[in-house]
């Protein structure tokens, strides 16, 4: 992954009618930055326009050929590295933006209710505006000349998280990276259903992963086991450091992620709060007051 490191604004062919262009947003949630693709040659689609970034949308319409024409763009989901764009990009080209729905859409009851309540979101920042032309189904096909693809409803990262699968390929976006594994923060981030979705996609048999941050994922089975093990291991620590006595996720954190780096202990934190969280919906912790970020924990 360290060797991932292409030029921001350049075109690079991945075979099968597939391209990618690095926007220039890197930071620590984002690696080298955000991934859009472009797929087939006349009908073009493109999928996670990125950032509101005016030289980002150049390099995309520099990169569609002469006798080509975006057709479609397909937004993964709406955080503020992803979908912004797709609005700019849409009134360049005419192409409609196909999502699952607004940024709000998606979330289980128990985060709807976590949201009521005051819980925001501490994550990548949401697109509060995002609302695609049309909403995509799970399930929902879209079709240009050359290519075809299938909308999976994979939320777990965010509420209205689509992975698109394109025959043996499947455009993850933030759901599943090589780099680093995906940040799960309430109310928008749902451990349970990324653990859903992770499980789900292991049965899609896709030989190859193109993801939201990071270089493509060629052995897709391994590091959905991978990540699927990775938090199954962080439940366990988090019940264990719990037989302690009860504790918030920012204590935590802190001491199950003793070696991560001040600047992303807010993440960790987030994290820690998506497994208390999923623990609770299992019955196996329990919130000593009101359900919020700050809330104590104990062991049922």
């Amino acid at each position: 992954m360290e060797k991932f490191n292409p030029a921001p604004g350049q075109p690079e062919d991945l075979g099968d009618g597939i391209t990618r262009i690095l926007a220039p947003n890197p930071s620590p949630m984002t690696f080298r930055g955000t991934n859009t693709y472009l797929l087939g040659e006349r009908d073009v689609a493109v999928i996670d326009p990125g950032p509101d970034d005016d030289a980002h949308l150049a390099a995309i319409l520099r990169a569609v050929g002469p006798k080509a024409r975006i057709s479609h763009i397909l937004v993964t989901h709406s955080h503020l590295d992803h979908s912004p764009l797709a609005r700019k990009l849409a009134r360049e080209t005419g192409a409609e933006v196909f999502a699952f729905g607004p940024s709000r859409s998606g979330r289980s009851p128990l985060m709807e209710q976590l949201a009521r309540s005051g819980l925001r979101d501490g994550g990548e920042g949401i697109d509060p505006d995002f609302a695609p032309d049309r909403q995509l189904k799970d399930g929902a096909c879209l079709a240009g000349s050359d290519w075809e693809i299938e909308a999976l409803w994979t939320p777990g990262h965010l509420g209205n998280h689509l992975c698109f699968c394109s025959g043996d390929v499947v455009f993850t976006g933030d759901l599943v990276m090589g780099w680093a594994s995906s940040l799960v923060s309430p109310p928008d981030g749902d451990l349970s259903d990324f653990m859903a979705s992770c499980r789900r996609l292991r049965d899609v048999g896709a030989k190859t992963f193109h993801a939201g941050h990071g270089a493509p994922i060629n052995n897709p089975p391994e590091r959905l086991d991978a990540l699927i093990a990775h938090r199954e291991t962080r439940g366990a620590a988090i019940v264990e450091a719990l037989g302690d006595g009860p504790a918030t996720a920012a204590e935590l954190a802190r001491r199950i992620y003793s070696d991560t780096p001040e600047n992303l202990l807010p993440a960790a934190v987030r994290n820690v709060l998506a497994h208390l969280i999923d623990l609770y919906g299992k019955n196996r912790a329990v919130p000593l007051g009101a359900l919020s970020a700050e809330t104590q924990f104990a062991l049922r």
